[in-house]
């Protein structure tokens, strides 16, 4: 049985992220522990028109439906919505995920008198999207130096970036890493539904399958990927998700010739993507140094590969060499160039002996690196705020 930190008094607790939440792997954790361990938890994400049905969780969920969907206005817009929808509610905690959703929870707990908790999924005035933008970057700082050296409970993602937030704002960052909940087996009817649901073509005897998961969006190393395949043999790569370049990389892999080798699934459902993870054979999460969000990053997807029991390519930053100082589950790539990522990608599917050495420490690794685990520092977090307004 599951070992429980014990709660002292029910906390009402809403959540805001600014995402679809069906495919907020990390917050649905979140989420999920801290209802089963007996608060009332509610998390608020958006609604466009792709989004589907919610799938059915133990927490309360309510989705914001925008005029606008891009830019500027979007983030007005729905920063206006959330204002009002925590006005209006009741609460004991907010927490607010990332700068875009902190400046409602922050002000609207000043007026109630309650708590807001600040989640960093990243460095959000050091994404690639923002740092070399000026004005951009100069607002997002702006809204963090109001609001996060004021903020008395905050976690993050890694070691590396929570010394560099607290370093920065002076608030000191507790560490709730992006890893998935334990193995879970997949039988072979789970196979044929994702397979059929997906249209996975069928796999050759000496083809490899490499996947991607995340968003597809700039400084991932998706369009130095589809580059670096093309003279490779024996390859499938199957991209899972959406994002900024969907279409451009689309039309990429069209004008390179290798539509045949690559297969764009779209948004998948996180029960889903087990199962295609589990299908395939080697990991792939590269990023390029564009920013300190990036380089001190340490991504779910590097976990769920080792769930999977699959060896991965990863980008030789902090986290990473950490991980593989623990346990040696990855290929480390020193930058993002054609031969650097055309070699990586080679030698797994060559070398039989190191790549066998590499799945074989993700089986070692995979019953540390786990949710169950990772959640007694989340509750313990809780925990403390619970005592303090009590």
């Amino acid at each position: 049985m599951k070992e429980k930190i014990r709660i002292i008094q029910k906390m009402k607790i809403i959540c805001t992220v600014i995402n679809d939440l069906n495919y907020d792997q990390r917050m649905q954790r979140i989420c999920t522990s801290l209802q089963e361990n007996g608060h009332e938890v509610v998390l608020i994400g958006r609604q466009i028109k792709t989004s589907k049905p919610l799938t059915k969780q133990s927490f309360g969920q309510r989705r914001v439906r925008c005029f606008f969907n891009h830019g500027k206005f979007f983030y007005i817009e729905y920063n206006i919505r959330l204002w009002w929808i925590l006005l209006f509610s009741s609460f004991d905690v907010v927490c607010s995920v990332d700068l875009d959703t902190i400046l409602p929870g922050f002000y609207i707990s000043k007026i109630k008198g309650k708590t807001c908790v600040y989640d960093a999924h990243e460095y959000f005035s050091e994404v690639p999207e923002v740092v070399n933008r000026r004005l951009t970057k100069a607002i997002w700082e702006k809204v963090a130096n109001l609001t996060i050296p004021k903020v008395k409970y905050a976690y993050t993602v890694s070691q590396s970036l929570g010394t560099a937030l607290t370093e920065r704002y002076q608030t000191p960052f507790g560490i709730i890493r992006n890893v998935p909940f334990a193995y879970q087996p997949i039988n072979e009817s789970d196979i044929q539904r994702v397979s059929k649901k997906y249209q996975l073509p069928v796999k050759k005897t000496s083809e490899k399958i490499l996947i991607y998961q995340g968003a597809l969006n700039d400084g991932r190393g998706i369009e130095q990927l589809l580059e670096a395949i093309k003279d490779v043999k024996n390859i499938s790569v199957w991209l899972v998700g959406e994002g900024d370049l969907s279409d451009f990389l689309r039309k990429k892999a069209q004008s390179l010739a290798v539509m045949d080798k690559v297969h764009f699934l779209g948004f998948v459902q996180p029960t889903d993507l087990k199962v295609l993870t589990r299908l395939a054979d080697i990991g792939y999460n590269l990023l390029e140094n564009k920013g300190k969000s990036y380089y001190y990053s340490l991504a779910n997807k590097s976990f769920d590969y080792v769930q999977a029991e699959k060896p991965a390519l990863h980008p030789n930053f902090p986290e990473y060499i950490f991980l593989n100082q623990q346990y040696e589950i990855s290929l480390l790539i020193p930058n993002l160039s054609l031969d650097a990522i055309k070699s990586a990608i080679e030698r797994l599917l060559t070398d039989d002996e190191f790549y066998n050495r590499l799945s074989q420490n993700c089986k070692k690794a995979k019953s540390e690196w786990v949710w169950e685990k990772e959640e007694k520092e989340l509750l313990s977090i809780y925990e403390s705020i619970e005592k303090a307004i009590s």
